[in-house]
């Protein structure tokens, strides 16, 4: 399968507000965004963040350094429409995590809910941890929300890999500490509740790239 075609294709057919992951507001990554203590200047990266809502809260708060990710043009079409004007001075990047070419140590907050849990390869769990640990800056934060163990095996027809907080944490690697974890029961649009596990890292200064797990 083509996961650009499958992504395009979700966010082409679909309004962003009649996907199973659609928040209205991403209530429980801002809170930890916010815990992190960060200054409204931060550079933070949403991987996979698509049509989410969470920039435009963000971009309300005041943050004023902002990039957003996602396979999906589509995706990145829809955000960009609904922030409007204000979005015209944010980096809008299409791109697949575990190919892209991030500025070295350019960001000092990670966030991603829900793109890590579809990566099923160990190499493909590997680049994505190499370009983490390329693209933050010592001491910087990383936000990961995944299925949790009890969530759904399948998202948008594609298998997924669930976690606990314990176990993303090993598959992370000893370079990053976990801070906090949360648990969150997320209603989608249709009724049906998913349960996510939210980890809030930090990347140890003087870490080494790229060995965080390996390939299978």
């Amino acid at each position: 399968m083509n996961l650009k075609d499958h992504w395009e294709g979700v966010y082409t057919t679909k309004a962003a507000h009649a996907v199973s992951w659609y928040q209205p507001r991403a209530v429980r990554s801002l809170s930890l965004i916010e815990q992190t203590g960060l200054p409204l200047s931060a550079a933070i990266i949403d991987i996979g963040g698509g049509a989410s809502t969470l920039v435009d809260d963000l971009l309300a708060a005041g943050h004023t350094d902002l990039t957003v990710l996602d396979l999906s043009a589509a995706a990145l079409r829809a955000a960009q429409a609904r922030v409007g004007e204000p979005g015209a001075a944010l980096t809008w990047l299409e791109a697949d995590i575990t190919q892209a070419e991030l500025p070295s140590q350019a960001f000092d907050l990670w966030h991603d809910r829900a793109v890590f849990h579809f990566l099923t390869a160990a190499g493909d769990r590997l680049a994505y941890l190499q370009a983490v640990q390329r693209a933050l800056r010592p001491g910087g934060h990383m936000i990961i929300a995944t299925f949790a163990e009890d969530g759904p095996d399948k998202c948008s027809g594609l298998a997924v890999q669930r976690y606990s907080a314990e176990s993303l944490h090993t598959e992370v690697g000893e370079a990053f500490t976990l801070l906090r974890h949360e648990q969150e029961a997320h209603a989608t649009p249709f009724g049906t509740v998913q349960s996510f596990i939210y980890c809030l890292f930090r990347l140890n200064p003087g870490s080494f790239p790229a060995r965080a797990v390996q390939a299978e």
